[in-house]
């Protein structure tokens, strides 16, 4: 079939007339190929547009790790910047829109990578486009260049810990200590595989290994700075994707609640926008998982130059603090999941605190509780798009919002 490009969904395929959806194609291109189930997998590109350009990357057309490297920097940050933006609309929604901040290449500190044995050892890598293959990628231009040094590391943990067919995943995340190790998916860790485990860590230089939660060695702290304060994350803990992301999205927070004396960070984590935070305000942080709030709590103490801090291990979706739990804070930070924080956003919206930084990793959610927030009183002022999933769909969102006077 011979098909026109008329738009992007929301992975990042093109999608012609039908639907029919063709991976790494742009609007208004010329395609042909054959098309099975609504897909055309493997297109030959007729009439190419004008924002194609050659991918960095030896890996591109086979690994799945990014979807749009054949797409111009500037039609990717204009198409990001409509997806937010399509998505507000739909909910009757507009805003001022900041220019969009993009992480560079070779930025990517936290990685999901796959393992399998192999009959001459093992390989490490991502898997292909739409298939559980593994494919090794050497030449990764996402990856910060610690990640991709660790790869010796995990063949060799695989080689030791995965079994003959099985995959084994890790996540990997540089640290100032180090690269911080989680695997999952491999053989049980009795005490000969925690000794065997533990030497590779050893001889690679590992700061921390995690196997299935379980902690085989810790050997030099995997620390995260969030403003002045010095963390130690549980493994597995979840991190911004750059620092470049973070220091985006933190700008933005500390600007919406700039002059407030008293700050509540909801869904805190470890603190990355709380610790920042606590350089002009006070804050108390809200998360629901009890060691990420211990080690945020810890990082606290053993900082100087910040003010009080206050912590509190609890379930916002189950139990969500209620309006006379907002009194006396000037400002509100939420930054859910990307299912969004339904929930507690309703009683955000009837709270009157007078400013909310909304931190969002999905632009249907935030739309969604942002008109929330609009139906009970407050203005979006303005919206700060942060691109640190480069060549990918993904996207992180801050929005100031404002309560209107009466």
């Amino acid at each position: 079939m011979k098909l026109t490009i008329e738009r992007l969904g929301h992975l990042g395929d093109g999608i012609a007339a039908g639907p029919v959806f063709v991976p790494m194609t742009l609007p208004g291109e010329v395609v042909e190929g054959d098309v099975v189930d609504g897909k055309m997998p493997t297109p030959r590109i007729l009439t190419p547009s004008t924002d194609r350009v050659k991918p960095i990357c030896s890996h591109y057309k086979s690994c799945g790790g990014c979807s749009l490297m054949h797409a111009s920097d500037d039609f990717v940050a204009n198409w990001k910047q409509d997806v937010v933006k399509t998505a507000l609309e739909g909910q009757g929604l507009e805003a001022e829109f900041r220019p969009i901040q993009t992480s560079p290449p070779g930025s990517r500190r936290r990685a999901g990578l796959a393992g399998k044995r192999t009959k001459n050892g093992a390989m490490i890598g991502f898997h292909t486009r739409g298939t559980g293959t593994i494919i090794e990628v050497p030449n990764c231009q996402l990856l910060d260049p610690a990640l991709k040094n660790v790869v010796p590391a995990l063949i060799d943990l695989t080689i030791a810990g995965a079994s003959r067919k099985g995959e084994i995943s890790f996540l990997v995340t540089q640290s100032l200590g180090g690269v911080d190790v989680v695997a999952k998916g491999g053989k049980p860790l009795d005490e000969a595989a925690r000794v065997e485990f533990a030497q590779i860590a050893n001889r690679h230089e590992l700061a921390r290994l995690t196997w299935d939660e379980n902690i085989v060695c810790e050997i030099n702290a995997p620390i995260q700075m969030f403003g002045n304060a010095r963390v130690n994350p549980p493994g597995g803990t979840f991190l911004q994707a750059t620092s470049e992301g973070e220091k985006a999205l933190v700008s933005a927070v500390l600007e919406i609640v700039s002059g407030s004396k008293r700050v509540l960070d909801l869904f805190s984590g470890c603190g990355t926008f709380s610790l920042p935070i606590a350089k002009i305000a006070e804050a108390h942080a809200v998360e629901g998982d009890a060691e990420m709030v211990a080690a945020l709590d810890q990082g606290w103490r053993f900082a100087t130059g910040l003010k009080h801090v206050t912590t509190e291990a609890r379930d916002l979706f189950r139990r969500p603090l209620l309006p006379d739990e907002f009194k006396g804070f000037d400002a509100v930070v939420i930054d859910p999941p990307r299912a969004g924080a339904e929930a507690q956003i309703a009683e955000v919206a009837v709270s009157g605190v007078k400013a909310i930084a909304m931190v969002s990793c999905n632009p249907v959610s935030f739309a969604r509780d942002a008109v929330v927030l609009k139906n009970a009183g407050y203005e979006i002022e303005w919206v700060q798009v942060v691109d640190q999933f480069r060549w990918s769909p993904h996207v992180e969102i801050v929005a100031k919002f404002s309560k209107r006077r009466a």
